[in-house]
């Protein structure tokens, strides 16, 4: 069956499905509905977990070979496999065999970029949407944001007034992870709950030093001496280098749909089409789509995914390594 991430809470309360597929281009999103999924797993007995993930290395027949085995005193288990791009590949003919006949002793968690039509339509689907649950969470329309804002604040014990809504909004752009983690901030800055003009000001100006918007300019201008600058201190700090690898990854992707529209609309009406209002931002992404190869794009992306593994511990290097590689790529001339 197919689910909102509304509907997840309700779904799991009244039996735990043997699989579930949670899709999307939102990190915190589907961030916070796996969670909910492990939570719910745990509390049924799922204590041992294994993570995979889909990248040119692994094996698929090693999850096979997972899902076929006996648990070792008859434990509980959750396997997880990360799809970053929404594709399997060779692995399709494997969870074919898996999903056919699942374990009653295993919840397999698929955490996956956006499907496409394609692979709806695959067999592979199909047996998921008959034993299991998928959830496809959406991007939040830049409308409907403020009404986002609000209500996450509220479950936080936080009121915004109308003017700090506004700024907070136009500050934010739709940015989900970069909202939850300066509502985290403002519930420090606001004890008494209520959060103003004045608040929001004062936040801005304790992380004006540097932030992941600032870095992300620098690394679209190709200003690599400023870029590890900011990282250097964003590191010192304990920034989250995921929170600045959804703002990366999100201009990075505008940056390749920049490029492949060619001459076929104005860069700046492009832009604004997909929420791109602010004009600092937006001369950024037209300089980078001007000076970057296709090649280097690719390349950057595929950095982000590296990013991505090493700071959830599945990389030799730290991911603020890659993100000075990132840096020296992006400012490399064509």
């Amino acid at each position: 069956m197919k689910l909102q991430p509304a509907q997840l809470t309700q779904q799991l309360g009244s039996r735990l499905a043997p699989v579930y597929l949670v899709s999307g281009d939102e990190p915190l999103l589907v961030q916070e509905c796996c969670d909910q999924i492990r939570q719910a797993a745990r509390k049924a007995g799922h204590e041992d977990r294994l993570t995979f993930h889909a990248d040119q290395h692994l094996d698929w027949n090693t999850i096979a070979d997972e899902c076929n085995a006996l648990s070792l005193f008859a434990e509980k288990r959750r396997i997880e496999i990360h799809l970053p791009t929404g594709k399997l590949g060779n692995g399709r003919d494997v969870l074919e065999r898996i999903l056919a006949s699942p374990a009653d002793d295993i919840v397999l968690l698929l955490i996956s970029a956006r499907l496409d039509a394609a692979e709806t339509r695959r067999k592979w689907y199909k047996q998921l949407q008959e034993h299991g649950v998928h959830v496809p969470v959406w991007p939040i329309d830049l409308d409907k944001f403020p009404g986002w804002l609000q209500q996450r604040a509220s479950r936080q014990g936080l009121t915004l007034t109308r003017e700090a809504l506004a700024l907070l909004s136009e500050r934010l752009e739709g940015n989900l992870l970069a909202a939850s983690q300066e509502l985290d901030r403002l519930s420090l800055l606001a004890p008494s709950g209520t959060v103003d003009e004045g608040v929001i000001e004062q936040a801005v100006q304790d992380s004006a030093r540097f932030n992941g918007f600032e870095l992300v300019q620098a690394l679209l201008v190709g200003d690599a001496r400023h870029a590890n600058r900011i990282l250097g201190v964003l590191q010192q700090e304990g920034e989250n280098p995921l929170g600045l690898l959804t703002v990366l990854y999100r201009d990075l992707g505008l940056l390749a749909e920049l490029r492949a529209s060619g001459q076929g609309e104005a860069p700046g009406a492009f832009l604004k089409k997909r929420g791109v209002f602010q004009p600092q931002r937006a001369r950024a992404l037209e300089r980078a789509a001007r000076r970057l190869k296709p090649t280097q794009v690719r390349q950057a992306m595929a950095l982000c995914s590296q990013v991505d593994r090493a700071a959830k511990g599945f990389d030799d290097h730290s991911p603020w390594h890659h993100l000075r590689d990132l840096s020296v790529l992006l400012a490399a001339t064509a």
